[in-house]
């Protein structure tokens, strides 16, 4: 029996052009949720937010994307497609103009996990209508590199608009370009979507919609506790108990629920598969290590003190990187080669190969040719081992699961982005207190080269007309200035070569593995 066709004839016959104008609608919704990852600046001055507010507004889309995520596969095989697009771009187009002219912080996040709740109906539905596409040796693969090819390209991609627009114009003329792919998306839709299309729509009945909400809870106590944590030290603050009360409780309701129920959210008991914590492990890890280049990010805008658009252009190199490796890999588990070993070994030894380069070569006055390659590197590990750890999960899932492994999967991509916003955030504290106290406790106004650099910057300023009291402030405050982007940069070496010697050990661990299986093999063949 042929699938149903929801697209109109003249667009069905052109199945290129469905291709296409369907990625431009994938697009369009995964853009609202990175669409000020690197722009946070201006929402902080904006909202007169703290950076951790950005943090949880940008994890509020993710809690909104995991929470419709399992809902979303019932809702679309009971809903006519064209309408409940309609309504779901509308919906993401009324939140983007909402964005602009909100200014209350709580409101504000409730409208990024209500754009979250948007951006899974868009993505997910594109991706079960891009599948229809798609010849059958290409459907297992393609649609997964499409939508997580697009989601980690994304933040360059809006970065890239967000630059341009912030250099020209206001931030929130960037709300335009938002609302401009959302209505181009509507379009698309009413035109290209047929009005009705006969088929047998699964019923809506017995939604674990009390173990959606107990996720919902779990999940922002987890981000509220990771991401203030440090800022409000811990435990000491009953704010940070409470939440992590709350995630304790949350989770073990959901937990609780998810086994209980006849027809949970996702079948927890995939989680008895030693595989499928190997795959969690290895992604999670991988995507602790990929954040490291934010920190880089910030190296270009404050040190170096780059353009956005300068960084923009390193992020351009990291997309080409992602690109090329991303249609290798996909070729590669196309045609049957899918020996994770073999990922691993070649994407961790990339990231290995990445983080002990920014270790070396890591100086205050680095140019762009500097980080070319480590940023094209780190975007090619990506593109090599990111797909197959993520078919690897959902194959480890078994048939009865569904979209289980799909969805554990991006529970496994919350959880660790939290753990390495939280954990990089502790690393420069702990890094940066112990070379500063290096630092401080060798200097001394006796000492030569210290004593010189004083007098210098104290004649420097003394020569613009500074009072001698200005003058020695002022020399101090530089003074002070240069040890800390110091302590800074040997705090991101330090970061570097910590994670250099985690992607060597995974790295060194695969390839044991390789090479006994090939020795057990040679055996076996022998006997």
């Amino acid at each position: 029996m042929n699938p149903p066709v929801y697209l109109k004839p003249w667009l069905h016959a052109r199945p290129a052009v469905a291709r296409i104008l369907l990625q431009f609608i994938m697009l369009s919704g995964v853009f609202q949720f990175g669409v000020f990852a690197l722009s946070q600046n201006f929402v902080v001055s904006y909202l007169g937010a703290q950076p951790e507010d950005v943090t949880l507004a940008l994890q509020m889309t993710y809690i909104g994307i995991l929470v419709m995520l399992p809902i979303q596969f019932r809702f679309q095989r009971y809903f006519q497609p064209r309408n409940y697009l309609i309504v779901v771009i509308s919906l993401g187009i009324f939140l983007a103009a909402a964005c602009m002219v909100v200014q209350d912080l709580i409101l504000f996040f409730i409208i990024r996990f209500l754009q979250g709740i948007v951006v899974c109906g868009m993505a997910a539905c594109m991706l079960v209508h891009i599948t229809a596409y798609l010849t059958p040796a290409h459907r297992q693969v393609t649609p997964s590199v499409l939508l997580y090819g697009t989601v980690l390209a994304n933040a360059i991609l809006i970065g890239m608009i967000a630059s341009r627009v912030t250099l020209t114009g206001d931030f929130q003329h960037l709300y335009y370009y938002i609302i401009l792919f959302l209505v181009t998306s509507l379009l698309i839709v009413i035109f290209a979507f047929k009005n009705y299309t006969e088929r047998r729509p699964y019923p809506l009945w017995q939604i674990d919609w009390a173990g959606a909400v107990f996720f919902v809870l779990s999940a922002i106590a987890m981000a509220y506790c990771l991401i203030y944590g440090s800022k409000y030290e811990w435990f000491a603050d009953s704010r940070i108990k409470m939440s992590a009360v709350a995630l304790i409780f949350g989770l073990i309701l959901f937990l609780s629920r998810e086994i209980t129920f006849k027809r949970p959210l996702i079948q927890v008991t995939v989680l008895k598969n030693p595989k499928m914590w190997l795959g969690l492990m290895l992604l999670g890890t991988y995507y602790g290590m990929k954040e490291s280049i934010n920190l880089l990010f910030g190296y270009t805008s404050t040190i170096l003190t780059w353009s956005p658009e300068q960084t923009m252009q390193l992020g351009l190199l990291n997309i080409a990187g992602l690109t090329i490796c991303i249609t290798i890999s996909t070729i590669c588990l196309v045609r049957g080669f899918t020996n994770l070993p073999m990922y691993i070994v070649s994407g961790f030894g990339l990231l290995f190969i990445y983080h002990i380069w920014i270790y070396l070569v890591m100086t205050n006055d680095l140019s762009f040719e500097d980080l070319m390659i480590p940023f094209f590197l780190q975007g090619a590990a990506s593109g090599i081992m990111f797909i197959p750890m993520v078919i690897f999960i959902v194959k480890t899932a078994t048939p009865k699961a569904g979209y289980t492994g799909l969805v554990i999967g991006a529970y496994a991509r919350f959880i660790s982005l939290l753990n390495a916003s939280a954990g990089f955030f502790n690393l420069q504290l702990y890094f940066n207190q112990q070379y500063k106290e290096s630092f401080l406790g060798k200097i001394t106004v006796l000492d030569g080269p210290i004593s010189e650099r004083l007098d210098k910057l104290f004649e420097f300023y003394s020569t613009r007309g500074f009072a001698a009291s200005q003058a020695s402030a002022l020399a101090n405050s530089a003074l002070a200035k240069t040890l800390s982007m110091q302590t800074q940069l040997l705090t991101i070496r330090a970061i570097f070569m910590t994670l250099s010697i985690i992607a060597a050990l995974i790295m060194v661990t695969a390839l044991i593995i390789i090479i006994l299986s090939a020795i057990l093999k040679s055996r076996q063949m022998q006997v």
